[in-house]
């Protein structure tokens, strides 16, 4: 086995860890964990009111 048989192999088992990475992140069964994981940032802040300065 050559060297370049090892990157043959190599390309074609990352493309493979790729494409399984990409069918899990888009799977719908994942959908409502990772709309869950994109409030987080979100989740400790106050809520706004409506506060009007007159410092004129």
């Amino acid at each position: 086995m050559s060297y370049y048989d090892f990157l043959g192999m190599l390309s074609v088992a990352l493309l493979v860890i790729s494409l399984a990475i990409g069918w899990w992140a888009f799977h719908p069964r994942n959908k409502a964990r990772f709309d869950a994981a994109a409030q987080l940032p979100f989740a400790d802040e106050a809520p706004r009111t409506q506060e009007r300065h007159t410092d004129v």
